[in-house]
């Protein structure tokens, strides 16, 4: 999948199927959209391409108006959405900033110097609520209208539904902030992960719970940086870690702002996903994750983050954690057991 910012890039193809949309999480109902996309691209002969935004219109109009409650909790990173999208087979994916000349840009001209002139769409794909434009003026009938003026035909997806449930990214993020792991991995399809780049932090880590002083061998740490200041999720987790090892590595996680640690630390002020892995590969040595890149998926919650009063009483709450993770892939492990059983009588 190619990836552009903005639109006018020589490489950006001069005709396609297109659905615009945030995505964020691309959870089943957006991936039944970009089925569908893709299908009516491949009819036509053209290739199939998404239009996200970013920051998130919500984002933009909640720091404008020094309102950040109006901010929705992200799902995941763009490195995510992006990683997510390629895996639904779209050809490329433009990412156009949301911003002041954006936000006021009428509906009209959207159509006009975005979807015609920027893209040559012809064919759109929406979502049954879309809205678009300054004041969010823009709805499909305006769209259908300017398809058959114009040229491009228009199509949109009602809801996708799993039990009963309408699939959307709002009830992720309600499953995710109420520690409901099974449920949002039933609405995306997936487990719920976040990826990125392993960091430095203080290495605090691998000195607390050390066999001995300056041993570093006690909780070492895998840091990844979540940039949105508001995820949907946080607490602590029992993860699997895949690209450290040839099979994924068990672990627990901390997604938040450590509330423990001093505000001055190298990653103040910033979400952080940190991860101890339950049994480090020795092959990696002490400074081997350092720059890879990994995918850690939340598998269980445990509990929110908590403040503790001391290193000794983080210490000890971190080995409790890395106890309960344990059990909660022993107990995983054994119902996997029963189940492959049951199925062989």
């Amino acid at each position: 999948m190619q990836v552009f910012r903005g639109f006018r890039h020589p490489g950006v193809a001069p005709a396609c199927a297109l659905t615009i949309g945030n995505f964020d999480g691309v959870h089943r109902g957006h991936q039944a959209m970009l089925g569908l996309l893709n299908t009516e691209a491949r009819l036509r002969g053209i290739p199939s391409c998404v239009l996200t935004f970013e920051p998130h219109p919500r984002d933009y109009f909640a720091q404008r108006t020094k309102r950040p409650e109006l901010a929705p909790a992200r799902i995941g990173t763009l490195r995510d959405k992006l990683s997510a999208l390629a895996a639904s087979g779209v050809s490329q994916t433009i990412v156009l900033p949301f911003d002041a000349r954006l936000a006021s840009q009428t509906a009209e001209d959207f159509i006009q110097h975005v979807l015609i002139d920027g893209l040559g769409a012809r064919y759109i794909l929406v979502g049954d609520d879309f809205r678009f434009g300054a004041k969010r003026a823009g709805d499909y009938a305006m769209l259908d209208a300017a398809g058959e003026a114009h040229g491009f035909d228009v199509a949109r997806m009602n809801s996708y539904e799993v039990h009963g449930l309408r699939v959307s990214s709002s009830a992720v993020r309600e499953a995710l902030a109420e520690g409901r792991m099974s449920d949002a991995q039933a609405l995306l399809g997936r487990p719920y992960a976040i990826s990125g780049h392993v960091v430095h932090g203080r290495k605090l880590g691998r000195a607390l719970g050390a066999s001995a002083p300056g041993r570093d061998d006690g909780f070492r740490t895998l840091n990844l940086r979540f940039k949105h200041w508001k995820p949907a999720a946080s607490g602590i987790f029992a993860v699997l870690v895949h690209g450290l090892a040839e099979q994924p590595l068990h672990g627990v996680a901390n997604l938040g702002v450590r509330p423990s640690l001093d505000a001055n630390d190298v990653n103040a002020g910033r979400v952080l996903l940190e991860t101890h892995c339950l049994d480090w590969p020795a092959k990696l040595g002490e400074e081997g994750a350092y720059g890879k890149i990994v995918r850690v998926e939340l598998l269980h919650k445990l509990h929110d983050e908590l403040r503790y009063t001391s290193l000794e009483a983080l210490t000890a709450g971190i080995a409790k954690d890395g106890r309960d993770a344990r059990a909660f892939f022993a107990s995983a492990h054994a119902e996997t057991r029963r189940q492959t059983t049951r199925d062989r009588i």
